[in-house]
């Protein structure tokens, strides 16, 4: 026991190759705060899409034409193209095609952007689902009552849709912090790449893997009981 001890110390300290597990954490937990806030603000924005009753062409004689929604359209096109690729393709496609004339972007600003997009499709359809799973009625009556749809949706129907979709974001957030996983790919030193540096310089393959599995562990944990207690408040206000 003792000597598989002092092998771990050697793995992780000597050499101070702690370090590279914590660079890789930063870069992990950097990353997925970064595309989460663009997640949230794209899901948001195409959930309104999604949802609105944006009919420009409504005095049409053709009824093509006069049903024709194109913000709705945009978002589903948007949502079906994100949630049909693997992340890692758009990743790839976003480095070297999309960023490949900026030899000088960061990593890290080009993971942020590609998980970004790709949680925004997802949070897309979390919030649109939240509010259309709401009794119409409700937004009958406050517009009965003579409140605007915007006073309607921020003071009665959002508040409502929030305590609904709080899970799914929770569980979408969870996915987004294992999805940075894959940054490898492009160059960026997260938390496996990290383990995969430590067992270059070791020839230990096993230990360096397991610890990253078990930060990760520990991180979605936290996360996730923070997240029930928020839940919870949520549901006793």
């Amino acid at each position: 026991m003792l000597d598989y001890l002092n092998t771990l110390q050697e793995i992780f300290i000597g050499g101070e190759r702690y370090k590279y597990i914590l660079q890789g954490l930063s870069f992990s937990v950097g990353v997925t705060l970064f595309s989460a806030i663009l997640g949230i603000i794209l899901g948001v924005l195409l959930a309104i899409m999604r949802i609105s009753d944006f009919r420009p062409f409504k005095n049409s004689k053709n009824e093509k034409w006069r049903n024709c929604n194109p913000l709705s359209d945009i978002s589903i096109v948007y949502t079906d193209l994100i949630r049909g690729t693997p992340a890692v393709v758009q990743l790839m496609i976003l480095a070297n095609i999309i960023f490949a004339g900026f030899r000088d972007m960061p990593a890290f600003l080009t993971a942020g952007i590609a998980f970004g997009i790709n949680s925004g499709a997802y949070v897309c359809e979390i919030i649109r689902a939240g509010i259309e799973g709401l009794d119409k009625g409700q937004m009958e009556a406050a517009r009965a009552l003579g409140m605007p749809y915007s006073l309607a949706m921020k003071e009665i129907i959002i508040p409502q849709a929030v305590r609904k979709i709080l899970p799914a974001l929770v569980s979408e957030f969870i996915t987004l912090l294992k999805e940075t996983s894959i940054v490898g790919f492009i160059g960026g030193v997260d938390l496996l790449r990290s383990a995969n540096i430590i067992t270059s310089q070791t020839y230990r393959g096993v230990e360096p893997l397991l610890a990253v599995g078990l930060i990760y562990l520990i991180m979605t944990g936290i996360f996730t009981k923070f997240m029930r207690k928020v839940e919870k408040g949520l549901k006793n206000d």
